[in-house]
């Protein structure tokens, strides 16, 4: 236990903008959904024939979580937003804790701190509480903001709570993951897939299998029933199954050799397959997991969207607000509705595009560049060939999300030519979505470390499209994201001129990039 209390203030300080960002980001997943859902329906009849048609679509049950009292705003928060609100602080959990063990480990600066007077389990007790710090905090952010909607003190509490204990499930659960292998990745891909199959589990449970739910801590966090007849009981599942999970892994943790995993790293072939010759092959083999992982999982979300059919009018309610939102051009409320899904899935995409441009930051700070351009690779093969990975990656998973809407429509709506018009519709999206990877690649050829500053484009875009016109914000600024710029398919007529111009801006900052990137030093670990 020595040193514990010192390490932790060290990782809440290093942490803190993390901790800022993924809190607020959770806080207002909550919020938002609460503040547009009291505005969106003009009188209680049109919320209670949306209600009705969302509680007879298996597709948004399997999505969101249980129907109930959705002609409420808060069962429609509670519906919409607890499930992937579990997924968030999930992955924050996560991210929190691997990197402060087994990346630790892994860069051997773990080593260096146990070579000081502190405990053996001090990083690893320190980690943890910095991961039950972030979800405590944002379990209050998100019950403080839906009290001052208002929504009602218990409910609003209890969905707060909830969070931070599905939050803790998941802390455990990536500590046991980091014990289990031996590298930051791998214990990335074995927390993330615990938490998809968590997910998961409680999709088949919700639909038809009701046993599976009970199986998966978001399951327990939604059985709460917040705003829809509280139960406090669940929150014991919760805290029991985070208590068991950092038990068993703070168990394996004393009894494992440091720097290694209870699962042995499996020895690589003798010989390298002839692509990993080439920029292009080393950097689709370190890359195709995350790009069959975001495309499966675009395609789904896309299907989700899809399966509301024609049915959206009901769905979304004929107020102002509504009509001020949906509806585009000449196309109508079902248009509008669908064209803005499109934006909203090529915004989502930007997540693969950007963390793709900036995966050889990751590979740079670890060492391995330096060792490549060792060889005969240069270091403008190098990077054009994660460039190359970038793009086809990105519209492998632009195209899946514009494909699996098509398929989600044509199941719902029983039209067949959906499929295509939809795919058609979000492909030219590939373009803005590579403008925001293009930036990443540009600050990371200046200098590594402003290459995070990426993610402040996507979210100034997000912003842009969510709160533009509530905020005011001016024009002037608004065309600063690179989606304000797109027609809205199929609402809007296509333009060419603004595809064209976007795909200019991508080249030129990319090829800025990789200029930058020849001309500066490697990193050196």
């Amino acid at each position: 236990m020595t040193g514990t209390g010192t390490l932790l203030r060290h990782f809440l300080w290093r942490d803190r903008w993390m901790l800022l960002w993924w809190s607020s980001g959770t806080m207002l997943l909550y919020w938002s959904q609460a503040v547009s859902v009291k505005g969106l329906y003009a009188t209680q009849a049109e919320f209670d024939a949306a209600a009705a048609s969302m509680e007879g679509n298996a597709a948004l049950i399997s999505m969101a979580g249980p129907a109930r009292a959705l002609n409420t705003v808060g069962g429609q928060v509670s519906w919409q937003a607890t499930a992937f609100g579990a997924i968030v602080v999930g992955l924050m959990s996560m991210f929190l804790v691997v990197r402060h063990t087994r990346a630790e480990e892994e860069s051997g600066r773990d080593e260096l701190l146990r070579a000081s007077s502190i405990g053996r389990a001090a990083p690893t007790l320190a980690a943890v509480l910095v991961a039950l710090v972030a979800n405590l905090l944002a379990g209050a952010l998100v019950a403080a903001s839906l009290v001052a909607v208002p929504l009602a003190v218990a409910d609003s509490v209890a969905l707060g709570a909830g969070l931070a204990a599905v939050g803790a499930v998941f802390t455990g659960t990536a500590l046991l993951a980091a014990q289990l292998t031996s590298g930051a990745r791998a214990a990335y891909g074995l927390a993330g897939a615990v938490i998809a199959i968590a997910y998961l589990l409680r999709a088949i449970g919700d639909v038809g299998t009701p046993f599976l739910t009970w199986m998966s801590p978001i399951g327990w966090y939604q059985g709460m029933y917040a705003f829809s007849g509280l139960r406090w009981w669940p929150m014991l599942l919760l805290v029991a199954g985070a208590a068991l999970a950092l038990a068993v892994a703070l168990w394996v943790f004393g009894r494992r050799d440091f720097g290694a995993g209870v699962v042995a790293t499996r020895p690589g072939p003798a010989n390298a397959s002839p692509g990993l010759a080439s920029g292009w092959g080393l950097a689709w083999r370190l890359q195709r997991g995350a790009v069959i992982g975001w495309t499966t999982g675009m395609a789904l979300m896309g299907l989700a969207y899809g399966s509301m059919g024609s049915d959206v009018g009901d769905l979304i309610g004929d107020s102002e607000l509504s009509r001020e939102m949906f509806e585009r051009g000449a196309g109508g409320l079902v248009d509008g509705f669908y064209a803005t899904a499109i934006v909203l899935l090529a915004l989502m995409s930007c997540g693969f595009a950007v963390s793709s441009a900036l995966r050889p930051r990751q590979d740079e700070a670890e060492g391995r560049v330096e060792s490549l351009l060792a060889t005969g690779l240069s270091r403008a093969r190098w990077l054009v060939g994660q460039v190359a990975v970038t793009v086809v990656g990105t519209v492998l998973v632009v195209v899946a999300a514009g494909g699996g809407l098509g398929v989600g429509y044509a199941l719902a709506a029983d039209d067949g030519g959906a499929v295509l018009d939809y795919t058609l519709a979000a492909l030219p999206y590939v373009v803005p979505v590579l403008v925001t990877s293009a930036v990443a690649r540009l600050l990371y050829g200046i200098s590594p470390r402003l290459a995070s500053l990426a993610w402040v484009v996507l979210g100034y875009a997000v912003v842009v499209l969510m709160f533009g016109e509530l905020f005011s914000i001016p024009d002037g600024l608004q065309a600063l994201s690179p989606f304000e710029h797109m027609a809205l398919v199929p609402a809007e007529d296509f333009r060419w001129a603004p595809v064209l111009g976007l795909a200019t801006v991508a080249a030129v900052l990319s090829a800025a990039g990789v200029a930058a990137f020849t001309r500066r030093d490697v990193e050196v670990r």
